[in-house]
Order: structure tokens, then sequence, then C-alpha cells
């Protein structure tokens, strides 16, 4: 018996033996039941607590698994489990969905940028208060112009630019300018010719943000153009003016045949005086003529293979002797010309001729230099040859002037001289140019196809 039961039939047990004696056995018996009752009461007591906790620790897992509504605080710590779980699934998710779409944004801004540096045509971004905000590498070259980005448009274009003012005028009112072709003058002095397309940036209908200025370089196609039509000009020329100038020689040389009977008649006198102008008048209007015909009349071109290493010594032999006291040299590389011997030592005497006239009277003595240089094209190979003296240079309004036939600076010069120039470079399939140098005198540049034979060097004095 456990200490507690003890404790409850302690107190039966000294009242029955302060009971009467009579009454031993009743009562006896009586304490005997309820002893018993109360240890039967106590054994199922112990037996149903044992046979709880057996059955708490069999149900404990399925309890834990599945918290029902006995368990209302394991089921909630469960459901926000759940749900943070989730919640934590969902964010690494869009984790990665953004790290993604970034990884496309970064593709895309590099290809962007790759197309428009690689782009063949001149692309400029200009921002509503007049910032350049991109240009890529073909827009420099076309302009001329290095380090265009975050310079206002204005002072890198220019003030009084063309392409200034169509760029601010569709800033101003977003009016499109499609296929415009503008001159444009880069800081390096030359004359280019520009194919702008310039169109605004909105968002939606809303006002101007900026402006989109594609360009394109069309000098070389301009320089081709002219050439063509200075061709087609010449044979029209050629043909008219042929005709005219057989008549004027055959008049000419009337007159001066009358003019010669009446000079050997009359010796002395005005008759005679007036007979010797005449004929001196007729002489130059006959050399005139000459030279007009060399120009006009259209030119039977040979296709042999001309080096022009001996043409140009040929060439400052006969200058240097006729100009002593000018120094002419040759130095570089000169390949072979496909055309005709004859009309290039034509051009280039021509060329070389006036440059020595022109420095002859050089504070520290005339310098003409002929230079030949290679150029590899889209279009071919290509043969430059360089004419420059150290003379007083070009007149700033006579570039414009300086091929037309006529025209000339020279008190004794017939202006021809560079027009058969031209003429004859042209029918070769190049061109010429002039400019005047930095340092002092004038440049001529020749622009021929090279041939099929293997370039020279020179380099004499």
């Amino acid at each position: 018996m456990s200490p507690s039961h003890a404790m409850i039939h302690a107190p039966i047990l000294t009242l029955l033996q302060r009971s009467a004696p009579g009454a031993n056995l009743w009562v006896i018996a009586i304490g005997s039941a309820l002893i018993l009752l109360l240890m039967i009461s106590a054994a199922v007591f112990f037996i149903r607590r044992a046979f709880r906790h057996t059955r708490e620790q069999q149900l404990a897992p399925v309890i834990d698994a599945t918290p029902g509504v006995e368990n209302p605080s394991a089921f909630m710590t469960a459901s926000m489990q759940g749900v943070i779980q989730k919640l934590r699934e969902q964010e690494r998710e869009l984790e990665r969905l953004h790290k993604l779409e970034k990884e496309r944004a970064d593709i895309r801004e590099r290809l962007s940028e790759e197309v428009t540096r690689n782009m063949p045509a001149g692309l400029l971004l200009v921002n509503a208060t007049g910032i350049i905000s991109s240009a890529n590498p073909a827009a420099e070259q076309a302009l001329g112009i290095l380090a265009l980005g975050f310079r206002r448009y204005s002072e890198a274009l220019g003030e009084e630019s063309e392409l200034t003012r169509l760029v601010g005028e569709c800033l101003a009112s977003g009016k499109i300018f499609r296929r415009e072709e503008v001159e444009h003058h880069p800081p390096s002095g030359d004359v280019r010719h520009l194919g702008v397309t310039i169109s605004p940036i909105r968002k939606g209908e809303g006002k101007v943000t900026g402006a989109i200025c594609l360009l394109s370089d069309l000098t070389q196609l301009a320089a081709l153009q002219k050439q063509v039509q200075l061709k087609d000009n010449l044979a029209a020329l050629g043909e008219l003016s042929a005709g005219i100038a057989h008549e004027f020689k055959n008049a000419l040389a009337t007159i001066s045949g009358y003019a010669q009977m009446i000079q050997a008649e009359a010796t002395v006198g005005d008759v005679a005086d007036s007979a010797g102008k005449i004929l001196e008048q007729t002489r130059s209007i006959t050399h005139v003529v000459t030279e007009f015909l060399k120009y006009a009349r259209p030119l039977d071109i040979s296709n042999d293979s001309v080096p022009l290493d001996s043409v140009i010594e040929r060439v400052i032999a006969e200058v240097g002797e006729a100009h002593p006291r000018v120094r002419l040299r040759s130095e570089g590389q000169f390949g072979c010309i496909a055309g005709d011997e004859g009309l290039l030592r034509q051009a280039l005497l021509n060329l070389v001729r006036n440059a020595a006239e022109a420095c002859a009277d050089a504070p520290n003595g005339g310098r003409v230099v002929l230079r030949g240089e290679f150029l590899n094209t889209d279009d071919g190979a290509w043969q430059r040859v360089l004419v420059f003296d150290n003379g007083p240079g070009i007149a700033p309004g006579a570039f414009r002037k300086l091929f037309n036939p006529f025209f000339t600076t020279k008190a004794s010069g017939t202006g021809l001289g560079l027009a058969v120039v031209q003429k004859i470079i042209v029918q070769h399939g190049g061109a010429v140019e002039a400019h005047n140098r930095p340092e002092s005198g004038a440049a001529f540049i020749l622009t021929l196809p090279l041939g099929r034979t293997s370039p020279v060097a020179a380099d004499k004095a």
C-alpha cells in the first residue's frame, strides 16, 4: 500500500479500535469492504493513467504531422511555415527572372552599341538642350571632327553651318528633313558634301525631346558626278568649237598673208609698222586658237603602260632649263599609268611650269617638289602626284574659276593651261585638285588609276 492510502486508512482503524466490542465483527467487515473498494479504485486509477500515457505516445507523431483543432497553436505554426516557404520560393523565382531580364537588357544594349559603332552611316543624337548625347565613329569621320559627344551642336558644327540650321529647325518645330544635301567645312579647311536626314524624337505626340541625324559623306560621289558632267561638257564643247576654231585659223592665215605682203612692199613708214603689228596680233591669236583646240578637241587616248618616273625626269629637265634659278626635285614612289604618254607629259609640264613661274621670285629661291604616293581604296589602287612650290599661293577668290577656260592671273597667259591639265587627267580616269599649303605656296594633286606594272621608287634631286 502506498503512503497516501495508509494515510486514508489510519483514521478508520482508529475508529474501529474505539468502537464497542459487540460491534467489532460488523465494523471490521464494513471496514474491510471499504478498504477493498479503495484499493480497487486506486488500481483502476493507475491502470487508466498508464493506458492514457501509452496512447498519447502512440498518437503524438500523428498529432504533430497533422495538427487539428485539438492543437491550434501547432496548426497555426505549421501553416505560417508553409506560407513563408512559398514566399521564399517566389522570391527566389523573382530574383532569377530579374537576373535573366537584366542579362537580356545588357545584351540588347551591347548589341545596340555595336550596331551604332559599326554602321557605315554617321549617327548624331542631339537632346532638347542642344547637346550631342551620342555620335558614332562614322559621324566623326564624315564631319572631320573628333570627340563630338557632350558638346553643343552649334559649337561643334559651326554657327553658320547649314547643318546647324537644319538641326536647330528640327528641334524647334519638329520638322523632318529627308535626303538633304549640304556643304560642310571641317576644321581641316576642305569642303565636304553630306547627305543628311534629320528627324525629331518625341514621346508619343508630345513635344520634341531631341533630334536624330543620319549623315553620309557624298564628297567622292559629288566629285565623280562633277567629272562625268565635265566630260559631257568637254565633248559638247569640242564638237562645237572645233569647227569655229578651224574657221578662225583660216581667217587668221589669210590676214597674216596679206600683212606679210604689205610689209614686204612698204619697207618703211607707218604702213610697215602697221603691217608688223597685224602680224604680231595674228600670231598671238593663232597661238590662242591652237591652245583652245588642244582643250576642246576630243582626245584619242592610247592604252599604253606609261612609267611616270621617266616622264617626270623629262619634265624636270625641261622646266629646269627654262628656270635655272628654281630647284626642282622628285621624291616618293611612282608607278605605271595606263594611258597616253604624250598627254600625261603635257599635263605634268603645264603644272610644273606654272609652279616654277609662281615661285621664281621667292626670297630664298624657288623650290618645286613632285612627290609620288600610292592609295588603296575600295575602288582600286591609285597613284597620287603632288606638285607643290614655295610661291605666294592661290588667291582665295580664284579657286572656283581655276580650271575654267580662259581664266588666268598672268599678264600674258591664255588661261587654258590648267583647263587642259584637268581635261587630260579626267580623260585618264583621274582627278586634279588645288590647295594652298599652310607653310606657303600652292599644291596641285593629281590622282590617277595605277596600271598593271609594279611601282617604281624615286628620290631624285
